[in-house]
């Protein structure tokens, strides 16, 4: 594969050898990686340089992660994943919160950070010709793949890549509850580890944007032991 062919990836990380370890593997499978250590740095690159996805550190030098995203959310269209400390479950909301579509706990496994960014580059770049359903209206709130947008009542959404991705993937089976092993594997493109919690944040803040009640959620529903449902009955 010639250079013109591979992803552009920026990779912002300060450790190193963690960065070089990935970035000699990324390079090796299909990706352009540009490595930068320094956050306040990697802001004026995203915002001036070209780049087709973004790993970011949340612990950086000059300015951390959450920051960035946070800034450059708005602008750039490609996917964001976040490096989180392990176990750090405020980290993993914030990362949410702030924009980005996917967080994963460091240590890093190169293989399994492969497969997440094939899983969102690929989602990113389908086209609405790859959908034989473009469009969901249920109850005021209205899903159309081939803009990507999201409307309740008329009022349009906004809401992050993977927020839309798990939300239409709910959408198409309306009324029908969905495994949340199903979802992860969908969304991430690896078998679910029972210990990430990205689902469940995710579906928490899609709540919060489509006005729905937190503690009687009206349309997305939680189903025990099972996973959840888009609700087509109020």
């Amino acid at each position: 594969m010639s250079t013109v062919d591979k992803q552009r990836l920026f990779l912002v990380e300060d450790d190193r050898e963690l960065a070089a370890m990935v970035a000699d593997f990324l390079n090796a499978n299909g990706f352009q990686v540009t490595v930068e250590g320094n956050g306040t740095n990697a802001l004026h690159r995203i915002l001036s340089e070209q780049f087709d996805v973004i790993v970011l550190d949340i612990g950086l030098p000059g300015m951390d992660g959450i920051t960035i995203c946070r800034n450059v959310r708005p602008t750039f269209e490609g996917p964001i994943l976040m490096l989180t400390a392990r176990g750090d479950e405020i980290d993993e909301v914030v990362a949410l919160e702030v924009g980005a579509d996917d967080y994963m706990s460091k240590p890093v496994r190169p293989r399994a950070l492969l497969a997440r960014l094939r899983v969102h580059l690929r989602r990113s770049s389908i086209s609405s010709s790859d959908n034989t359903t473009t469009k969901v209206s249920i109850h005021g709130l209205v899903i159309d793949t081939a803009n990507r947008t999201v409307t309740v009542e008329d009022k349009q959404i906004d809401l992050t890549t993977a927020e839309f991705d798990l939300l239409w993937l709910l959408a198409k089976s309306a009324g029908k509850a969905i495994p949340r092993d199903d979802l992860y594997q969908e969304l991430h493109g690896v078998r679910y580890d029972g210990l990430d919690r990205s689902i469940d944040l995710r579906v928490s803040r899609l709540r919060k944007k489509l006005g729905d009640d937190p503690i009687h959620p009206q349309r997305i529903k939680s189903i025990r032991s099972v996973g959840y449902l888009l609700a087509t009955q109020s």
